[in-house]
């Protein structure tokens, strides 16, 4: 069963190809598209799924997602070096969707669905309307091939009720205003790899996914207990571009000092606030932690900000879960970031929680850099949604064909 796993954004499609009808679940195949809709999109295929081999690149205009998608399938059915003969030979296409409201775990996607999506743009603007956009194209161009969302709300969907209520009316809560948590996919690869590696299904875990988009997730048992990101993916930790957290009172005032509408308001929050705001440069963490270690202001205090903001998730974490088994870092930052896992576990001994410093400068892939006296692991382990989603879509369909 070969199922395509397609991560979109407003203007780029990354893809990965499964073979789930293999027990080793091999990665098939992998590109992305970027650009699109412009004169200059770019259509980037290495030539083996690992990346080990260069890549292939071509540059060309791009209408579309479901453009994208059938310039990728010519290149996956390509007699030379394909993985499948036609469109045919897929299963599925799954999607890492992020938000609908009513509507979580793994859905075929038809109209119902969609305008669930369309109901909650303004709680996701940066992911669902492009999402419900290329969905629309592919189901209008690909009409025979399922198409499948994997929410990331779903691995969240164990949280006890109190934690996952605002203080608001209960006319708001019957809206659907409450904390969702998101980077389900992701928690969810973590809680079983680490189990796998750690021989235990009872553990307790801290999950830190890093990078451009943050958040930090207790689990218990495989179970997700409290998640950092709230209402919306803009919430929690502060992203690269995004604010996190933010007092909603502060709105009325910026409008009245500023002169801006809300709407204008809330594109900064959401595009121009963040890590990027703090340091007044790039909201990248590696410009970031270049620019603190020569001294920039700006740069020490988005690096400390976003640190301390861990740093109370693990104390909050600690308290909910009555401790912690193991921590693990993923995401583009966690993996590969040193200083902030160093700066996160430093000075925790009481909590039982001390990095072997050497360990840490050099974990790469699935390694540990907990000292021998830690009585907490610390774990870096690289994360994949994708497969996550493949697994997913896989069993909504085997599901479907038992009924």
């Amino acid at each position: 069963m070969k199922i395509l796993v397609a991560n979109l954004g407003s203007t780029s499609f990354k893809y990965r190809v499964y073979d789930l009808g293999d027990p080793s679940e091999p990665l098939l195949a992998r590109g992305a598209v970027e650009r699109i809709g412009s004169e200059i999109a770019t259509v980037r295929i290495p030539a083996a799924a690992d990346g080990s081999a260069p890549a292939w690149e071509e540059t060309r205009p791009i209408k579309d997602h479901a453009e994208a998608l059938a310039i990728c399938l010519n290149h996956l059915s390509h007699p030379d070096h394909g993985v499948i003969e036609s469109e045919a030979d897929l299963a599925a296409i799954g999607f890492k969707a992020v938000h609908a409201r009513g509507i979580s775990g793994v859905q075929r996607i038809d109209h119902t669905v969609l305008e669930a999506m369309e109901a909650f743009n303004a709680v996701a603007p940066a992911h669902n309307p492009p999402y419900v956009r290329a969905m629309r194209d592919l189901a209008a161009r690909f009409p025979s091939l399922p198409l499948v969302a994997a929410f990331e709300t779903d691995f969240h969907r164990d949280i006890p009720e109190f934690r996952q209520v605002y203080a608001i009316p209960s006319d708001f809560r019957a809206l659907g205003v409450r904390r969702y948590g998101f980077h389900g996919a992701s928690h969810r690869y973590i809680a079983g790899r680490i189990a796998q590696l750690l021989g235990r299904t009872d553990l307790k875990v801290i999950s830190c996914h890093l990078g451009g988009s943050s958040s930090v997730c207790a689990i218990e048992a495989g179970q997700s207990r409290a998640a950092s990101m709230g209402m919306s993916p803009q919430s929690g930790l502060p992203q690269n571009n995004r604010v996190g957290d933010f007092d909603p009172f502060a709105l009325p005032y910026l409008i009245q000092e500023t002169g801006k509408t809300l709407d204008e308001i809330l594109q900064i929050l959401a595009s121009r606030s963040g890590l990027a705001a703090l340091s007044e440069g790039s909201g990248d963490l590696r410009d970031i932690e270049a620019d603190a270690a020569r001294g920039v202001l700006g740069a020490r205090l988005a690096l400390d900000h976003y640190i301390d903001g861990i740093r109370q998730l693990l104390g909050s974490y600690f308290v909910i879960l009555g401790g912690a088994d193991v921590i693990v870092f993923t995401g583009g930052i966690g993996e590969n970031s040193q200083v902030v896992r160093a700066g996160v576990c430093g000075g925790l001994d009481w909590f039982g929680i001390q990095a072997d410093e050497q360990r840490n400068r050099e974990a790469r892939g699935e390694a540990s850099f907990h000292a021998a006296n830690s009585r907490v692991q610390l774990w870096t382990v690289p994360t994949n949604e994708e497969l996550v989603v493949a697994r997913q879509t896989r069993d909504l369909l085997i599901q479907a064909t038992s009924c």
